[in-house]
Formats: C-alpha cells, sequence, structure tokens
C-alpha cells in the first residue's frame, strides 16, 4: 500500500469488484498513473461487494446486462476463483411458468445453456427442497458462485505488476476539485491528487461523492435483507463451500443457497426500505460494517415462512438457528439498470455504479474501453448514466422510483409495463383534451403519451374482423385492439397524433454548420427549410444516435430526437460544443409542442385551418415552413414516420391547445381522428420498416448493416467516419430485415400468440443463428401490420439468411413459431414507392 500520490491519471474512487476491474483494465488499455483510493482496508474495505451473495446467474432479459454478465463469468473463471454449482429457479404458479417459458427464450437468444425441468427432477438437483409446492423450474447449470474479494486482490496484483497502478486504502475523499466544469483534483484527508479524470466506482457512497463535484448520480442505499440458518448436518456433511444448486424462489422473491455448514436465504419481498448516503455508519461506527445494517426482524418474518415451507427438512433441524443476519445495503437506480459513463454534469467525472458482483468485471472491461475509445463493444446505452431527464436525478424521483422498483427485482415484468410513482411529471398542452378522450397514458422520460384512446372503441365496431383479438392474457397486456383501429382510420382517412414528447433542440451561432457536420453522417449544409434525416454514430461506427436536423437559418438548426433519447443526445452535444463560443446550444424541448397530421384526408383538414400554402409544390416532402393554422404560429415540417401524407405541426407550447381545438374541429367532418403512439411507433413504423433507437440501431450495429447508409459521403469529416468507410467498403455481417409471421401462430393449447420483442430468431431446425462477429439473430420489434392483414417482425440476419422468402422459426414462450423473410433492407413493405406519403396528398 502506497501513499497519496501528487498526480495521476486517473483517480479510481471505490476498491469494491468494480473499482478494482475498472483499474485493471485501464491498466490493460495501457493507461499508467492509475490510483486506486478507499476509506477501507483491503481486502475488504466495508462496501457492498465484501457482504453481497456472491452468485451470478447469467441469465436476463436485458441484452446489455446479460452480455456483461457472461464476460464476468468469464473473467471470474480466468481469474480462478469460479465455482460451478448450477442453479434453479422455481415456480409455485403458473404464472411464473409462464414467465420461465419466457426466460427460456431470452436463454436461446443469449445462447446459455438452459432448461425447463419438473418437479421431481428440481428434487433431483436439490434434494431437501420441498417439491410439492413446485409447478416447474429453470434449470442453468453454468450458474456460479464467486469470491468477490480475492477476485479484487487478483486484479489489482496484476495491474500493479504492470507497474500501473497505485493503491491507497484507509484514505477519505474530502473533495473533487472542478474548474471550467471539469475535473482538476481529488482531494483527500492525506493530501490532494492533480488529476483530469475520476472514476466514481463507491457503490452505495457514489452519491455522496458525486456532490463533492457538483453532479449527480441517481442513486439511493436500499436493504436486501439476508440471514445464515445453521447448522445443518446435510450441508455441513458436503465440508465444501457450496455442494448443491442456488434455488431462487421467484414467486416468494426470495434466493436460498448452501454457505458451507449454513443456508443463506435473501428476500426481495420485504417492504422497500432506503437510506441516504449520508446515513451510512461510518467504519468506526459500524458494527459489521457500514453496509451491514442491524437486522429488522418484523420486515423479514414473512419470508421466514415461506423458506420454511419451501426447505423444511433442513430448516427444522434440530440446533439450528439463525446464525447472521443483517439488512444489507445494495445501490437502486429509478429504472433498476447501472449508472455508467461521464456524468452530464461535469466533465472528466464517470460513474461505475449501481452494478452488481456479477456484472462487475464485464463493466469494467467496458467502461476501460469507453474511456480509452469513446465507445464500448456492448451497446450500454441502457446503462447510460446520462439517460435520465433533470427531474428523474432528483432525490424525489429516485427514491420514488426505487421503492417501486424493489419488489420487482424477482417480478414478472412485462415489457411494456408502465411505472406509475411520480405521474404524471410531463404533460403536453393537449392533455386536457386527451383525458376527456379516455387517453391510455404510457410515459417515458416523465412525458404522459396516449398510446391509445378509449374514445375510439367505436372504431373496433367499424373495422371489424380487421381487428383481431388477442386471447392470451400476456400478449394483451399493455395492448388494446383500438391501436389497430386507430391505425386503420389513420390509413383510410387520417390521423392526428400528439408527439410533443420529442427533444428539441436548437443550434445556433457562426460554428453551427460545422459543428453539426462533424457529429452527424448526413449533410447539413443545404438550403434553409431543408430536413435532413441522419445516423449520429460512435467513434467505431455505431449507431449513436438517429435524429432530425431541420436548417432553419443560415446560422440556426433545430434538432429533433426521440423522448426516449433526448437527455443521451443532449449530452452528447453539449460535450462536443466548441470552446470558442462558436455555437450555442439551447434546449427547447419544454417550449415546442408538436402534433402530427397524417393520412388521405389530411390536406382537407390543414387547407381548412390555415391560411398558407400547403400544396406539395409550396411545400414538398423533405422540407420545412413556417405557416399559421388559424391564430397560432406553426413550424410545418413534411416528414412522416408513419408511411402517410403529412406533416408535424410544432407550435410554441403555450398555444398548443389552440392547435389541437383547430385541428381537430376541422378534422372532424373528415373522420380524421386522434390516434396514440401505438400507431406511430408501432403498427405504422412496422409497416414501412422503419428503424427505431434501441431497438434496431444501436452501437453494436451499424449504418451500411441497418441499410441505412446514404449514397454518397459527404467530404466533411464527422466522428465515425473513418469505421463507417469500412463498412461500406466489406460488406455488412448482418442485414436488418423485415419477418412475416406464419399464418399458423397458435401454440400447444390452440391460443394465437404475438410475439412482444427479444425473441431468438432460429433456423427452421431450431438452430441458433449467429452472425461473424458473435451477434444472436433476435427480434428487435415486433407489432401487428393491421394495412397488410399480418404481423411482423424485425430482426438483424447474416447474409445467408438474409434472402427474402427463406423460412425460419421465432421462439416465444418455449414454443417455435414459423416466420419467413418478407424484406430486406430498407424498401417498406406497405407502399413501398412510397407514393402516399411523397404525393400530393390530394
Amino acid at each position: 500500500m502506497s501513499a497519496v500520490p501528487a498526480e495521476a491519471r486517473v483517480v479510481v474512487i471505490g476498491a469494491g469488484i468494480v473499482g478494482n476491474s475498472v483499474s485493471y483494465h485501464l491498466a490493460q488499455a495501457g493507461w499508467r498513473d492509475i490510483v486506486l483510493l478507499d476509506k477501507g482496508p483491503l481486502p475488504d474495505p466495508g462496501g457492498s461487494t465484501g457482504h453481497a451473495s456472491n452468485f451470478l446467474f447469467p441469465v436476463d432479459h436485458s441484452k446489455e446486462i446479460t452480455a456483461l454478465t457472461l464476460d464476468s463469468l468469464r473473467q471470474y473463471d480466468k481469474l480462478g476463483v469460479l465455482t460451478t454449482c448450477g442453479g434453479v429457479e422455481v415456480a409455485r404458479t403458473e404464472q411464473r411458468v409462464e414467465e420461465l417459458r419466457r426466460r427460456l427464450a431470452s436463454a436461446r437468444a443469449y445462447g446459455v445453456d438452459a432448461e425447463l425441468v419438473a418437479p421431481r427432477r428440481i428434487g433431483e438437483l436439490v434434494p431437501f427442497v420441498n417439491t410439492d409446492l413446485l409447478l416447474a423450474g429453470f434449470w442453468t447449470p453454468s450458474v456460479a458462485v464467486v469470491d468477490p474479494l480475492q477476485a479484487g486482490a487478483l486484479l489489482r496484483a496484476q495491474a500493479a505488476e504492470l507497474g500501473a497502478l497505485t493503491v491507497v486504502p484507509n484514505t477519505e475523499i474530502t473533495g473533487i476539485g472542478v474548474e471550467h466544469g471539469h475535473v482538476r483534483a481529488v482531494l483527500t484527508d492525506a493530501g490532494e491528487i492533480a488529476t483530469d479524470t475520476v472514476v466514481v466506482a463507491c457503490g452505495v457512497w457514489s452519491p455522496r461523492i458525486a456532490e463533492f463535484a457538483g453532479a449527480r448520480i441517481p442513486l439511493t442505499p436500499a436493504v436486501h435483507q439476508m440471514i445464515d440458518v445453521g447448522p445443518i448436518p446435510e450441508l455441513e456433511r458436503t465440508r465444501t463451500e457450496i455442494a448443491y444448486p442456488i434455488v431462487r424462489d421467484m414467486d416468494a422473491m426470495m434466493y436460498e443457497r448452501q454457505s458451507g455448514a449454513d443456508l443463506e436465504i435473501g428476500s426481495y419481498a420485504h417492504r422497500p426500505i432506503l437510506h441516504d448516503p449520508g446515513e451510512i455508519p461510518s467504519l468506526a461506527s459500524a458494527a459489521l460494517s457500514p453496509t451491514q445494517l442491524p437486522f429488522t426482524q418484523e420486515d423479514f418474518d414473512p419470508q421466514l415462512e415461506d423458506a420454511l415451507a419451501l426447505f423444511a427438512s433442513v430448516l427444522d433441524t434440530p440446533d439450528a438457528g439463525v446464525r447472521h443476519a443483517i439488512n444489507g445495503l445494495l445501490s437502486l437506480t429509478p429504472d433498476g439498470a447501472p449508472l455508467l459513463g461521464e456524468t452530464p454534469e461535469v466533465g472528466g467525472l464517470w460513474s461505475a455504479a449501481a452494478v452488481w458482483i456479477k456484472e462487475g468485471p464485464g463493466v469494467g472491461r467496458q467502461l476501460a474501453q469507453w474511456m480509452t475509445h469513446g465507445t464500448t463493444e456492448i451497446d450500454l446505452h441502457g446503462a447510460d448514466i446520462a439517460r435520465f431527464a433533470p427531474h428523474q436525478r432528483t432525490r424525489a424521483a429516485v427514491r420514488a422510483r426505487a421503492a417501486e422498483g424493489f419488489n420487482k427485482t424477482y417480478g414478472i415484468v412485462h415489457p411494456r409495463e408502465q411505472w406509475t410513482s411520480l405521474r404524471p411529471q410531463r404533460v403536453s398542452p393537449f392533455h386536457v383534451r386527451e383525458t376527456a378522450l379516455d387517453a391510455e397514458f404510457f410515459e417515458v422520460k416523465g412525458w404522459e403519451r396516449p398510446q391509445w384512446y378509449g374514445g375510439n372503441a367505436p372504431l373496433l365496431a367499424e373495422f371489424g374482423d380487421r381487428v383481431p383479438r388477442r386471447e392470451h392474457e400476456w400478449d394483451a397486456r399493455w395492448w388494446s385492439p383500438i391501436i389497430e383501429a386507430e391505425h386503420l382510420a389513420l390509413r383510410e382517412r387520417g390521423a392526428m397524433i400528439d408527439l410533443s414528447a420529442f427533444a428539441q433542440f436548437d443550434v445556433a451561432g457562426a460554428g453551427a454548420v460545422d459543428y453539426l457536420q462533424h457529429l452527424v453522417v448526413a449533410r447539413v449544409d443545404r438550403p434553409v427549410g431543408t430536413l435532413v434525416y441522419t445516423p449520429v454514430l460512435t467513434p467505431d461506427g455505431g449507431f449513436r444516435s438517429d435524429l432530425t436536423v431541420v436548417r432553419l437559418g443560415p446560422r440556426w438548426f433545430r434538432v429533433i430526437t426521440g423522448a426516449a433519447d433526448g437527455a443521451r443526445d443532449a449530452f452528447w452535444f453539449t460535450r462536443h460544443l466548441p470552446e470558442d463560443g462558436s455555437v450555442v446550444l439551447t434546449d427547447v424541448t419544454s417550449a415546442v409542442c408538436t402534433l402530427g397530421l397524417w393520412g388521405p384526408r389530411a390536406a382537407e383538414v390543414l387547407v381548412a385551418v390555415s391560411d398558407d400554402d400547403v400544396s406539395d409544390a409550396a411545400l414538398p416532402f423533405g422540407r420545412a415552413r413556417w405557416i399559421t393554422v388559424g391564430s397560432v404560429p406553426v413550424l410545418a415540417l413534411r416528414v412522416s414516420y408513419v408511411g402517410e401524407f403529412g406533416w408535424e405541426l410544432h407550435a410554441p407550447f403555450e398555444q398548443g391547445l389552440r392547435l389541437w381545438d383547430e385541428v381537430a374541429e376541422a378534422a372532424a367532418p373528415h373522420g380524421v381522428v386522434p390516434a396514440g403512439i401505438g400507431v406511430y411507433g408501432t403498427t405504422g413504423r412496422l409497416e414501412k420498416g422503419y428503424r427505431l433507437m434501441g431497438a434496431e440501431l444501436d452501437a453494436e450495429h451499424d449504418p451500411v448493416e441497418a441499410g441505412l447508409a446514404l449514397p454518397r459521403v459527404k467530404s466533411a469529416d464527422f466522428v465515425g467516419k473513418q469505421a463507417y468507410l469500412r463498412a461500406r467498403e466489406s460488406g455488412p455481417d448482418a442485414l436488418l430485415c423485415t419477418l412475416s409471421l406464419g399464418a399458423e401462430h397458435t401454440d400447444a393449447a390452440g391460443i394465437v400468440r404475438y410475439p412482444q420483442g427479444g425473441e431468438p430468431v432460429l433456423t427452421r431446425g431450431g438452430q441458433r443463428i449467429v452472425d461473424r462477429r458473435g451477434r444472436p439473430s433476435q427480434v428487435t420489434s415486433a407489432g401487428p401490420a393491421p394495412s397488410l392483414g399480418t404481423y411482423l417482425l424485425m430482426a438483424y440476419l447474416p447474409p445467408e439468411f438474409a434472402v427474402e422468402g427463406t423460412t425460419l422459426a421465432v421462439e416465444y414462450m418455449a414454443e417455435r413459431y414459423a416466420v419467413s423473410v418478407a424484406r430486406v433492407g430498407r424498401t417498406p413493405l406497405f407502399d413501398p414507392d412510397d407514393t402516399r406519403m411523397k404525393g400530393g396528398g390530394r
């Protein structure tokens, strides 16, 4: 152990598994003068790494979390600190059995060996389980336990052997120096370290450390209760740490595992018990460690009854008692995902927080890549700390969502499931009218967006059999047939759609053109009034974003992006602002509302409410123009994400209600109805084959593979250009395709089923499909195509499978359904020539 050096290239704060992993991988990437600090002693400084249950279940429905876990498993195994014992997740209810079937599809997608097993097999694997309570189990042979403290020691030693690492324990952080928005020093009780890069890997203390720099790391410490019961003779006789598979009692939201002679029982079923980082006791005052708080027996009593029922044969052993019981602290975030990346508020301040032991080494490797190369091998957009809107980073928001999310840890969470806390937070000016129309609101980044309108229920009778009903509750959950009826109304007459959740930024100044040219793929130096749809790339050529740029003046542009990615895009564009002040970036999201108006009769509606010339000649496709709607000034964009003639109408937020009323009154005689985001983001989009950021578009795929490469490459340099050129020259390793579900997609019970997205795409014989880069073929989006009378899915396929007419299979809930490749590339299935969208409209 060393004294505090005067300077460092990077200071990593926190010597748990994450901080150790980041330090090691930075050293492997060639970094030197790395300082690893912790206020506690080593090898166990007192954080969550020292007490958390150290098992790794590899399967998660999240692609990025599974990838991080599988990478961590490989690294732990290489270090020699992994003990493979297997694990079984058991079901007490039919609903959980369905979830295990869904889990099997996720395992298949990510190449994890797993199977559904009957209670008898569970009893063979874990002889002391009461199988009379169980209906099925999900058996994963590769589940393992790890010694994270030994892993940390080995990682530190290897980094030190490279001459890269100085380890300084027992050292308190007293401040972080910041100048002009960037880290400049770390202050400790043993001296100051000059540095321009800091990694906060302090687990539950991370918010406190970030506050020294004026940044927010939005997590809250939360209690996870654990007890050890023993000695148990059956376990003691094994003379090993773990000889039996770990059991996750999913419906009881608990786990049970051997820990030597004891049975360790952990629970996620108790009430959420949240703490503030400032409440965590000091090392000196903690009875065990700062993150092992006194046990609150009353919270655990109901869970103990569940454990006794499942493990009565060993827990009722004479002389066995509770030998250890804690309220252990872990980190919870507003959406349950980690917090990785450079903080939005302070340059050079990186977060590696809210990471579990099962993800630690994988996160360390990816963060080192990010810090070294500006991008990562695994797409981490779902874990990017910049993903949160400002209100989501507040203490109130973090605690509310963490409290709601705690019991979802082992819960059955639907892909479309909505949060209920902190609502409503952000509403469009149309909200009062939408509520009157019985809108079903979904939330994104705090915005309340109508997904469908209950008031449109009469459309179901109008369109009759063209709108199928979903018989299975899971498929119908968070969905309505009204969406498909609204879609047909859009196609036949027209619809108005609230798009006010768009994130919008004005870019202005003498350097605006060069600034945007450097950040986006397409050429933006075009005439005023031009719309430019363009990817934004990572340095290695994957998708960072996907957005529209509108040129409003010689030195004035508007950037329009999706609500889900607005915060990340704001961070990216802000970080790249030139230091000379030649560009000003202004977030105008809350100043602008947007109403989409599309369909065969959209032109008749707009003509009725505007005195301006909105003809195809005056406002052709791909152009923008200022008009008035009634008395409301509007920026009209001739663009469509649903493949119909019409406009996005952008207006001052405070005049939005007037805009809605003007358009709605004119629309009614033409049968043009309000429609929800279910049409905009799913049915209309899929019929047109439009890609979605975070689904089809991610950092692991490039524009050539996505079918979004432009005819020509602009001369100006831009982020990711060299990788983009290489991708164009070498050709794709996979191609984005639209698949059509076979006419017969009924399950073994005779129920018509509808995949939801995330399912593995397989060969007709059931073999997994993986491209040359090891990426599996997986459904990126799924939904009905009412105009085509089919159900569509999108997926990347290796070139040998990306052939129109090829028959493949999709595994959904442990059953396979035939699919065929309906389209390779970008050409839409519906209106392939774009006649409806680009035509004159009347």
